[in-house]
């Protein structure tokens, strides 16, 4: 008698930093090595591959990667020593702005991929098996990636994110974005429809829209025409099971009527929204190449608060850009103060090698914009309190996600994405109740399941049809 054994699974280990679209690609480079014999890890400790996913936005990024390549340096070899092999992968923006620079200071690197090529992991990995140096995959390639992605993809849980947007056209004097994720290039809506409802059938009850200009999108609908947010986030609410949807990063420059009507029209949209606006100086945003005035900002801001009264915002703002003065800055504190947000990202400016503002005249001292980043923050920092506060003692729903922190909690997001925890059994996770908010915490919000609540279970969709 002849028996066969299942190969024994290969461990992925992937650390990945930066922003939201990124925690997407990571998932999907897991998705792409499964059918290859990789499964997740917890730790690099004794992987058999390592990818770094890297962000370029944060300050010092090159540096926290050549930190980690010189630790994994030595993880590698350890595997060697044990009569094994690491293949060490770089992905993601920073691969993609330094390219073969990461290779010449850390030859120990099996790969250096950029976001657009994650889809040719497989075929990487093969190569870097035979290679004598590093396999490098940094182009911006012809085809779309999310042609060649597996439709069957690990359950993200009760939220979800799904990019539909990648790269972006408007060349901000700060950013690399354009440089490391190309030109904006939106997916065709059937692909990302029949991606939603994969995600639903796996038990999301909530899917952020992920783009770099998200509001941007313009891809090509099931009828031909080009179908802007507002008509996808339409199409997205009919999903059965979709309880909840977001989108982020806007534009304040891609605000259109269609998009302010569907935060007007659609349950499903969350009142909650981030519409970075950087500064409240025209001059300062001239600088930055942001295309529109802090009277063009308020003017959106105003407009989608009058279609749905109860949205909230967030933003994202630089302290301290080349040539900034102090009046300047108070121009963005009497915006921020006029706006009232709920949360925010704030940072000083620094700089990114090739980008406009990095060769800039008249930079900012670093005692001046630390100065500007604390009392901007502690402004934020108060409006944030107040605006958890303002919750106190009201009656909405709350998705709930998964576990608390201590025993017999469950926690979940409210409509403003605020973490809420209560006492509750974990049988309340991928449901929707009415909760009354008891206490605003630092970090979160308390409270009670509404008497006679009725919590209601959405069960999964059934498996959708192609679309």
């Amino acid at each position: 008698m002849t028996t066969t054994s299942t190969p024994p699974r290969k461990r992925l280990f992937i650390r990945t930093w930066g922003c939201q679209m990124n925690v997407y690609d990571s998932a999907r480079m897991a998705d792409v090595l499964a059918p290859i014999g990789y499964a997740p890890a917890e730790t690099p400790d004794g992987a058999d591959m390592v990818i770094l996913n890297t962000c370029h936005i944060r300050e010092k990024a090159t540096e926290k990667l050549f930190s980690e390549l010189g630790r994994l340096r030595e993880a590698k070899a350890l595997k060697r020593a044990a009569g094994g092999e690491m293949v060490l992968a770089v992905a993601g923006c920073v691969a993609q702005a330094e390219g073969k620079e990461i290779t010449a200071r850390a030859p120990w690197v099996d790969i250096v991929l950029g976001p657009q090529t994650y889809h040719k992991l497989p075929e990487m990995v093969a190569r870097a098996s035979r290679a004598a140096g590093a396999v490098i995959e940094c182009e911006f390639p012809a085809e779309d990636k999310f042609d060649h992605l597996p439709d069957a993809a690990a359950p993200q849980g009760v939220t979800a994110f799904l990019t539909v947007q990648e790269g972006c056209d408007k060349f901000c004097s700060f950013c690399v974005v354009p440089y490391t994720r190309g030109a904006e290039f939106s997916r065709p809506a059937a692909g990302v429809l029949a991606e939603a409802r994969r995600l639903v059938a796996s038990g999301a009850r909530e899917v952020s829209l992920l783009g770099q200009n998200v509001n941007a999108y313009h891809g090509e609908g099931p009828d031909g025409r080009s179908w802007g947010l507002g008509r996808l986030l339409r199409a997205l609410a009919e999903i059965p099971g979709l309880l909840r949807l977001r989108y982020t990063t806007s534009h304040p420059r891609d605000v259109d009527d269609d998009l302010v009507a569907a935060h007007r029209d659609l349950p499903q949209l969350m009142p909650f929204l981030h519409l970075p606006v950087q500064s409240g100086s025209d001059r300062v945003l001239a600088a930055m190449n942001r295309g529109h005035t802090a009277a063009d900002f308020l003017r959106v801001v105003d407009r989608l608060r009058e279609a749905r009264p109860d949205l909230a915002f967030s933003s994202d703002f630089i302290a301290g850009h080349p040539g900034e003065t102090a009046a300047e800055f108070e121009q963005t504190m009497a915006l921020v103060r006029r706006v009232g947000f709920a949360q925010a990202y704030s940072f000083k400016y620094s700089s990114r090698p090739g980008t406009p503002a990095a060769g800039a005249p008249h930079q900012v001292p670093e005692a001046e914009k630390d100065a500007r980043l604390q009392a901007l923050q502690a402004l934020l920092r108060d409006q944030q309190d107040a605006f958890n506060r303002s919750r106190v003692g009201m009656t909405f729903p709350v998705l709930f996600t998964g576990p608390g922190r201590h025993a017999g909690q469950v926690a979940g997001r409210t409509p403003w994405l605020q973490p809420l925890h209560l006492t509750g059994p974990l049988s309340l996770v991928g449901r929707e109740a009415p909760v009354t908010v008891l206490a605003a915490l630092p970090n979160s919000l308390s409270g009670l399941l509404a008497a006679g609540s009725g919590a209601h279970n959405v069960q999964p969709a059934e498996e959708p049809a192609p679309a």
